[in-house]
């Protein structure tokens, strides 16, 4: 513990937290007001977050403290703090999505996923910002103010969950939690050189989880190491009763996986579709590098053809927008949330009207319109219906690939990080941000990004995708493990100590 206290608390991981916390080295009350100061101190730049919980924060501290004292045996978690992503309800800490049209709601009830959180001792900091609703690739959707990239906070920090992933980077917090519906785990990740992990959908709870797509949306962990990713995955999976799409099975052994760091006699497929126009020189040859680095470390490596992967974006596009188009009607100024124009006199349909007119925002407002023409009489086949059928497509490449597999790996995202503002005004090169992390929403299996080097033109990190079938979630982190243990010795150290001081 001599060389571990020699950094300051906030760059210890999560692994390291714990065992300090629990051997008595440090109280988790130091460790939540160490990160809390460093909130204080560079947030103001960065704005990860939208609501910090300083009394909710210590008091969950104190409460990990006083077991401690008791002598009863603290979880592998206990007193570590987190950044959970404001999409997740929280009793009595406010939960507005990045969305004007819930700014103030306080809910009534924990998430499943807070609650299992909670129960592991996990400190929550507070709500990290996020875009609206989960729609977006650069958390410039927010309603509350676009978040800084901490490697250059001239460039987004990924989305939607960029909050999370620059509250990682910018040391705020060791662990995260984020939601992954078209990559907005494994983007951001992959962007601010953290690692982000979507598990297979159905095996973390979504109840409590403001939905934007509720057949992709799936929340997952955030760290800054591979271990620490697996620690937080295992304390919030698991069946859950009061979701209906929870997995009744057990939890994958990720955390053992991550520790193994071996992958000899490992099949691993490289995407062919994910390769060409459009993917940055930089991007390309980190990840050319870890492919090679995959065989050093003896997995036999093969090329993979997924052709219906080329045909994932515009599915998505159909299907997630038709789902929220059903979803965010229920914010109709009636039940919770926002009001406008309720003088007594206006109708309950002007009222309804006037708020969403008030409270979303424009990417809100166009994939809302987007998904209810797609479902409307006379296009439903067309558009929506032929989405679903491209969606079992890609599921058959998907089990045609893992047939001779273990895993799959591609870049995570086709660029680095891009200038704030750059992609506002065009949906569709922001679209494009998420072309090689949507088929695995579509497909439901796990994936996870990792950080892999800095693109030579702009030393900016490069995230490297690992694709894994459903419920081997632990391939994902055997697979991680062995290149960010191998990367680390080759470099001499982690990544983010290459990141530019706040």
């Amino acid at each position: 513990m001599t060389e571990l206290t020699k950094a300051p608390v906030t760059k210890w991981t999560a692994a390291e937290t714990a065992a300090a916390v629990a051997a008595g080295t440090v109280s988790a009350v130091e460790v939540a007001q160490a990160h809390l100061d460093r909130i204080d101190a560079v947030d103001k730049k960065v704005n990860a977050f939208l609501h910090v919980d300083t009394e909710g924060a210590l008091a969950a501290a104190r409460a990990v403290d006083d077991k401690r004292a008791k002598g009863e045996e603290l979880g592998p978690l206990a007193g570590v703090p987190l950044a959970l992503k404001d999409v997740f309800t929280t009793k009595g800490v406010p939960t507005t999505c990045g969305s004007k049209i819930l700014e103030g709601w306080i809910p009534p009830y924990d998430a499943t996923l807070t609650s299992r959180l909670k129960d592991a001792g996990v400190v929550i900091l507070g709500k990290t910002n996020m875009d609206e609703f989960a729609m977006g690739s650069s958390t410039e959707n927010s309603a509350y103010g676009t978040t800084g990239n901490p490697w250059d906070l001239s460039r987004i920090p990924g989305g939607s969950g960029g909050g999370s992933a620059a509250a990682l980077a910018a040391f705020e917090a060791p662990l995260a939690i984020g939601t992954d519906t078209g990559g907005s785990i494994r983007q951001p990740g992959a962007v601010t050189g953290t690692v982000g992990v979507k598990p297979t959908y159905g095996s973390v709870s979504r109840y409590g989880l403001v939905a934007f797509s509720s057949s992709l949306d799936q929340g997952g962990p955030c760290a800054r190491t591979v271990l620490d990713a697996a620690l937080l995955h295992e304390a919030i999976a698991g069946y859950d009763p009061l979701d209906s799409t929870s997995i009744d099975a057990p939890v994958p052994a990720v955390v053992a996986a991550a520790k193994q760091r071996d992958v000899r006699g490992m099949r691993i497929g490289v995407v062919k579709e994910f390769a060409g126009e459009g993917y940055q020189a930089g991007v390309m040859q980190r990840f050319n590098e870890s492919v090679e680095l995959l065989r050093e470390l003896g997995a036999e490596v093969v090329e993979v053809s997924c052709p219906s992967f080329t045909l994932a974006l515009p599915a998505y596009y159909l299907i997630a927008p038709s789902e929220a188009s059903s979803n965010l009607a229920r914010f109709d100024a009636m039940r919770y949330g926002l009001r406008v124009g309720d003088d007594g006199i206006a109708s309950a349909e002007q009222v309804t009207a006037l708020t969403r007119e008030a409270g979303f925002g424009p990417e809100v407002k166009r994939r809302i319109i987007l998904g209810t023409y797609a479902l409307s009489s006379g296009y439903y086949d067309a558009y929506y219906g032929s989405a679903q059928k491209v969606r079992t497509l890609i599921s058959r490449d998907f089990d045609a690939a893992f047939a001779g597999v273990d895993v799959l790996v591609s870049p995570t995202t086709p660029t680095t990080a891009f200038p704030i503002g750059e992609r506002a005004d065009d949906p569709m090169a922001m679209y494009l941000a998420d072309l090689c992390t949507i088929p695995s929403n579509l497909a439901g299996n796990a994936a996870m990004s990792l950080p892999c080097g800095l693109a030579p033109e702009d030393n900016l990190p490069v995230g490297l995708q690992i694709i894994a079938p459903a419920m081997a979630d632990d391939r994902l982190y055997r697979v991680g493990g062995a290149v960010e243990a191998a990367l680390n010795d080759k470099w001499g150290h982690t990544l983010l100590e290459e990141a530019p001081a706040l």
